[in-house]
């Protein structure tokens, strides 16, 4: 079990005054288990310098402008996969009976794909079975972490941390459009789309299991073949 998956979703959440207080704990964490490459560690740390030294306000309207204004560095996996289908509710079915096999309740109204959440789940599994299941998205990672780099350092960094532990692709796909985020009519249009639809979806034969792990993969074919 490593904590290092818990520190990086804590950098990809939302800023708290608990995150302010946590950084110098964060960077012991990353240092102690080493699980990153140098380059990615040291680009993790002067994320963490920014954060101790800003006000939290303005970590949190940097958070909003970043993720919330528009769909293209989405932290929710599925959306990178199937978009707004109801295929992404199944996935989302399979996902947090996996969360309940292991006994991990999602509490809140968070949606379980959300990244920050999925890497909090690895934080308790083994190290090997945590690789595993990270390695599966690895080709969204790889986009956002792309993305990011464009319109933030940062969290870019946070991002190319997760991809480098999930082996990540130097190129992958999405199903999400890179919409400009300063283009309001374009964002307007994307956020119209239809709503995620929970429950039995167009069927992927095998076990819940099997089929989470056949859409999470779905983008590292998709980026293959581009």
């Amino acid at each position: 079990m490593a904590r290092t998956y818990r520190a990086l979703a804590a950098l990809l959440s939302y800023p708290t005054a608990e995150l302010l207080t946590a950084t110098a704990e964060i960077a012991a964490i990353l240092k102690e288990e080493a699980l990153l490459p140098a380059t990615s560690h040291a680009a993790v740390a002067g994320f963490l310098r920014e954060v101790e030294a800003a006000d939290l306000y303005d970590l949190q309207e940097r958070y909003v402008a970043l993720f919330d204004r528009g769909r293209a560095v989405s932290l929710h996996l599925f959306e990178h996969v199937h978009g707004e289908s109801r295929d992404r509710g199944q996935a989302m079915v399979d996902l947090l009976a996996l969360y309940a096999e292991h006994g991990l309740e999602v509490a809140g109204g968070e949606l379980p794909d959300f990244l920050p959440l999925f890497l909090e789940f690895l934080s308790l599994l083994p190290a090997a079975e945590a690789r595993a299941l990270l390695a599966e998205p690895a080709a969204i990672l790889a986009v956002l972490t792309e993305r990011l780099a464009r319109r933030d350092g940062g969290y870019a960094a946070v991002m190319q941390a997760v991809a480098a532990l999930a082996q990540a692709p130097r190129a992958g796909a999405s199903a999400i459009p890179d919409d400009d985020p300063d283009d309001l009519a374009a964002l307007d249009a994307a956020w119209e789309e239809a709503a995620v639809r929970f429950g039995p979806g167009e069927s992927i034969d095998g076990c819940g299991t099997d089929r989470l792990r056949t859409r999470l993969r779905a983008t590292q074919r998709d980026a293959t073949t581009a």
